[in-house]
C-alpha cells in the first residue's frame, strides 16, 4: 500500500513583514534577506498522518511529492528525516506561481508516473496564498473521492479511509473508499521530531529531482482567476488619553468621546 504526500516550499510565515518585498511585476512576494524556507505546515500534518497509519500498517511506502521553481533541498529532507521512504521534487519555472492549476497538474502527472497512490494525504491549504484548491483540482484529475478537514485518519480493512472531520462546533465521521485523497488540518497534530541519527541519515540521501518535461503531463488549460494587484496590509492605531481632575470627570469625559467618535449611541439614537 502507498500514501503520497503532497508538500510545498513555502515562505517562512515568521517572517517579519520588514523582511518581505512585493514583485509588483511578477506578482510575487520575495523575501529580502537570505531566510530559509520551510515546509508548508499543513503539509508536515500531513506527513505526521501518514507516519501514524504506518504505526499500524507496517507495509506502507509513503512517498512525498513537491512541485515548485527550485527547492532548498536540505528543507525538503524533513520528510526523509521523519521517515518517508521517497521524496521526489518536480521543478520548472512554470511552478513559481499561485496558479494551483499547475501545480496540481504536476502533482498528478507525478503520482501517475510512480504508478498511482492508494491515499493522497494533502495539507489544507498553503501559508503563502491560502487558495486551499490544489486537493479538490487533483481529486478530479486523478478521478478520486476527496475527504477534507480531517483531525484523524484511518484505514480499514485495507478497502476504505475513514476520517474524523472538523466541523465549527464538533466534528464528523465520513469514509470512502480507496483510493481517496484527505486534507488534514491542524488538530491533527504536529510532525514529529526526527532524531539525530535520522538526520544524518537523511543528510546523506538525496531526492529525486524531475524536470516538469519528463512528466509528459503536457501543459494545463489556463484555468485561474487573475491577480491584478498585491499589497502589504497597512495596519495602525490611535490611542487617545482621557484626562480629568477626578473619577467621575474621566468617566464623563470618557463617554462624552466615545459619542463623539461614534464608538457608542445613546439607546434612543437610530
Amino acid at each position: 500500500m502507498r500514501a503520497v504526500v503532497c508538500l510545498k516550499q513555502v515562505i517562512d510565515p515568521l517572517t517579519p513583514a520588514t523582511s518581505l518585498a512585493l514583485d509588483v511585476q511578477d506578482m510575487k512576494i520575495r523575501v529580502r534577506a537570505a531566510a530559509p524556507p520551510v515546509i508548508n505546515g499543513f503539509d508536515e500534518q500531513g506527513i505526521e498522518a501518514a507516519l501514524r497509519l504506518r504505526e499500524t500498517i507496517r507495509e506502507l511506502e509513503i512517498v512525498c511529492i513537491a512541485a515548485s521553481e527550485r527547492f532548498n533541498t536540505d528543507v525538503m529532507k524533513r520528510a526523509l528525516a521523519v521517515g518517508a521512504d521517497q521524496l521526489i521534487l518536480v521543478q520548472d519555472p512554470s511552478l513559481d506561481t499561485w496558479n494551483s492549476y499547475p501545480v496540481a497538474y504536476a502533482l498528478a502527472a507525478a503520482i501517475r508516473q510512480i504508478g498511482g497512490a492508494d491515499l493522497v494525504l494533502c495539507g489544507r491549504q498553503g501559508s503563502d496564498w491560502d487558495n486551499g484548491l490544489v486537493p479538490y483540482i487533483l481529486a478530479d484529475l486523478l478521478a478520486m473521492p476527496l475527504l477534507t478537514l480531517a483531525k484523524r485518519v484511518n484505514i480499514a480493512d485495507g478497502k476504505r479511509v475513514e476520517i474524523e472531520r472538523v466541523l465549527a462546533d464538533g466534528s464528523m465521521t465520513m469514509e470512502a473508499a480507496l483510493p481517496a485523497i484527505v486534507t488534514v488540518t491542524s488538530e491533527l497534530g504536529a510532525l514529529r521530531m526526527p532524531s539525530v541519527a535520522a538526520r544524518l541519515t537523511a543528510a546523506r540521501k538525496q531526492p529525486r529531482q524531475i524536470a516538469l518535461a519528463d512528466l509528459g503531463a503536457g501543459a494545463p488549460p489556463a484555468l485561474a482567476p487573475e491577480v491584478i494587484d498585491l499589497a502589504i496590509p497597512v495596519t495602525g492605531r490611535n490611542c487617545t488619553f482621557i484626562e480629568a481632575a477626578d473619577g467621575p470627570g474621566a468617566g464623563v469625559r470618557l463617554a462624552e468621546t466615545l459619542l463623539e467618535t461614534g464608538a457608542v449611541r445613546l439607546g434612543m439614537e437610530r
